[in-house]
């Protein structure tokens, strides 16, 4: 009995040790043939991630350069309107300048808004006062209250400020009733009056004339109308 296991077994052994052979190439080519270890595949994903995050940042500071350059763009151009508007405002100052230097090179006989007629200038009222404020008013701008001298100045008169309504003149009767005096101090010429039919009737003090569509009129004079003021021109030299 214990021969035949003896027999056996130096049958076995060296079944076993092809088996053992085997096994130890079996586990030599599963070695070789398994996948990287986890800390290798780690090492690469982190250097995959590091490359993609570098071109990232590569890529914002691009764009930061692009927004930076527009909004330099950008802002200049507001400044290059403000300038060409300021160059514009300096050139129309200057021709200006040149404009009112050229006009007052030119001879004018009245000041601007007088109107001249004959050697004088008048100066037709757009306010009201009473007689004695509208003398005041035409003594300030070194004139005086209307002093007609003449038929056609009369005509003059009537044709600028036709349809404005009652004027004052500087004529009245304040010195002595039914004494006619001009404001310069000469008396009304029988020969040169232009009075309405019935006029001056005096009716209620009325001491100072106006001008009025139709004719002469004597007036209250703290009535308020409008009123004419009348100067010599100026001569221009010759050129």
């Amino acid at each position: 009995m214990s021969d035949f296991k003896q027999v056996r077994v130096q049958q076995l052994d060296p079944l076993e040790e092809e088996l053992a052979a085997s096994s130890a190439r079996g586990s030599l080519s599963h070695h070789a043939l398994q996948p990287p270890s986890r800390a290798g595949s780690s090492a690469g994903c982190l250097s995959s991630g590091s490359a993609l995050l570098l071109l990232q940042l590569l890529s914002l500071m691009v764009l930061a350069g692009l927004l930076v350059a527009v909004l330099a763009q950008v802002s200049r151009v507001p400044s290059s309107q403000g300038q060409e508007q300021e160059l514009s405002k300096q050139k129309v100052c200057q021709e200006l300048t040149q404009l009112k230097a050229g006009v007052d090179r030119l001879c004018r006989p009245c000041p601007w808004d007088w109107t001249f007629f004959r050697g004088h200038c008048y100066f037709f009222s757009k306010s009201q006062r009473n007689w004695n404020d509208s003398v005041t008013a035409c003594q300030e701008m070194r004139a005086q209250l209307v002093v007609i001298k003449s038929a056609e100045e009369q005509n003059f008169l009537l044709q600028t400020f036709k349809n404005k309504g009652s004027t004052w003149m500087g004529l009245s009767d304040l010195n002595e009733e039914a004494t006619w005096h001009w404001v310069d101090g000469s008396p009304l010429s029988p020969s040169l009056t232009y009075w309405n039919e019935g006029e001056p009737n005096n009716v209620g003090e009325e001491d100072c004339a106006e001008i009025t569509d139709s004719g002469w009129n004597d007036a209250k004079c703290d009535a308020e109308k409008f009123w004419v003021c009348k100067t010599s021109s100026s001569s221009c030299p010759n050129t």
